[in-house]
């Protein structure tokens, strides 16, 4: 199918590894021209390579999503970079706030939701002057289902949900779509499902077995959603919450 998204302007907060690094590199396939932030310069500069062998602009910049002032200062920087300009932003980055505590409490809502309300604020002047302008902001089946395991970072996801299909609705007069994606559990190198078939072998198999097809997603699984969804191909989709899950849960 032609998406029809050759020449586009792509922002991907959170965009080093794993899911986000995987949508990089679907929008620079197809012809996209991407700028990835992340805090890790790192795994940044490792994906930024990566990015730009596929041909085409590719811009890089390190920020810390949980600052509101280097979200502010980022988001102008990448609309140079890519051209005076952003026609789609993907809001992916996670502070992955893994127990019921202050810290994990604190790192998912400053990192899952307001960095994706920020982030958002600051692209919207960029996005009304876009071509076929769309967001698509990464939650997670945890936002969906009880997350006893971790609370937090379920109940930051379950507000994504709710401020994408909010904030659709407010940005539909500047004909910006805006939509989510909720992965099921995706395993990649480096990820923490990788690591927990070493570390935690029982709760992987538990999930492993909660899901009908036999394996757990991978990152360009999600990543050929985002980007039809945020693709031309899309453009009568809007506040819609697509779960991306191999129909977990549901056996």
């Amino acid at each position: 199918m032609e998406l029809g998204l050759k020449g586009r302007r792509v922002v991907v907060a959170g965009g080093s590894k794993g899911i986000g690094k995987a949508i990089a590199l679907g929008f620079a396939a197809e012809g996209c021209a991407v700028s990835i932030c992340a805090r890790g310069v790192e795994a940044l500069e490792s994906a930024r390579r990566e990015i730009a062998a596929l041909g085409g602009t590719v811009h890089a910049a390190s920020c810390d999503l949980a600052d509101n002032a280097a979200i502010v200062a980022y988001m102008p920087a990448a609309a140079a970079a890519l051209g005076g300009g952003i026609d789609i932003l993907i809001n992916n980055a996670s502070g992955f706030g893994r127990a019921d505590d202050e810290a994990s409490w604190e790192a998912s809502l400053s990192v899952d939701l307001l960095a994706t309300v920020r982030a958002t604020r600051e692209a919207v002047p960029f996005l009304e002057q876009g071509r076929d302008p769309a967001i698509i902001n990464i939650s997670s089946g945890s936002g969906i289902n009880p997350a006893v395991r971790n609370p937090a970072y379920g109940a930051s996801k379950a507000a994504v949900i709710h401020y994408t299909k909010s904030s659709a609705v407010a940005l539909a007069a500047k004909r910006i779509r805006v939509n989510s994606i909720a992965p099921g559990s995706i395993e990649f190198p480096g990820g923490s499902w990788e690591q927990r078939k070493t570390d935690a072998p029982e709760l992987y198999a538990r999930i492993l077995a909660n899901i009908p097809f036999g394996r757990l997603g991978t990152p360009e699984e999600v990543a050929r959603v985002v980007v039809f969804l945020a693709s031309p191909a899309a453009n009568w989709v809007t506040a819609q919450i697509m779960q991306v899950n191999g129909a977990q849960g549901m056996r």
